[in-house]
């Protein structure tokens, strides 16, 4: 019987397990939206709930806590600059889990695990991204235009006088 006994295995041994879920932390605090599988997402949602609260405390011993567990500088930093004094006046719930579909290959429940407010930071983020993606096609659509532009005077020059864009006479 399994009577008190908490926590999720995720079919992992011990190591693998702790280090799969210090990366999934990791990620939710940078990204502060990543898709996962269910119980994945349910096994990390109280770790990044406690980590929330180390960022919300804000002194040494909490960075160093955080520290310890994170696996990069910019989510510590994220984490006591940003992400704990946004929910400085909330006392837990910080996160959400959705489901949204299945895995194609074995079915398994996938869900976003998101921290609340999220919303405005994905929003700039798709912002950002469509900006990026609106000058990368206005400079294709300029190279193609002075790349036909090119093309027709060579076809024009070589229309009236046998020679290339180049000077040299073709034969």
């Amino acid at each position: 019987m399994r009577h008190k006994v908490a926590g999720y295995k995720l079919g992992r041994n011990t190591a693998h397990r702790r280090s799969l879920l210090r990366n999934l932390v990791t990620s939710v605090i940078i990204e502060e939206r990543i898709e996962t599988t269910v119980p994945k997402a349910k096994a990390a949602r109280p770790i990044v709930e406690k980590m929330i609260t180390l960022g919300k405390r804000g002194d040494l011993a909490a960075r160093r806590l955080a520290g310890a567990y994170l696996m990069t500088d910019e989510a510590l930093v994220k984490l006591f600059d940003t992400v704990g004094p946004r929910f400085g006046d909330r006392n837990g719930g910080y996160t959400r889990i959705i489901r949204t579909g299945w895995n194609k290959g074995d079915g398994a429940d996938k869900a976003f695990l998101e921290l609340l407010g999220s919303e405005k930071v994905l929003d700039e983020k798709r912002e950002k991204r469509a900006e990026a993606r609106a000058k990368k096609a206005e400079a294709t659509r300029k190279a193609m235009e002075e790349e036909t532009k090119q093309a027709e005077a060579e076809s024009a020059a070589e229309a009236q006088g046998g020679e290339t864009a180049d000077g040299e006479k073709k034969e």
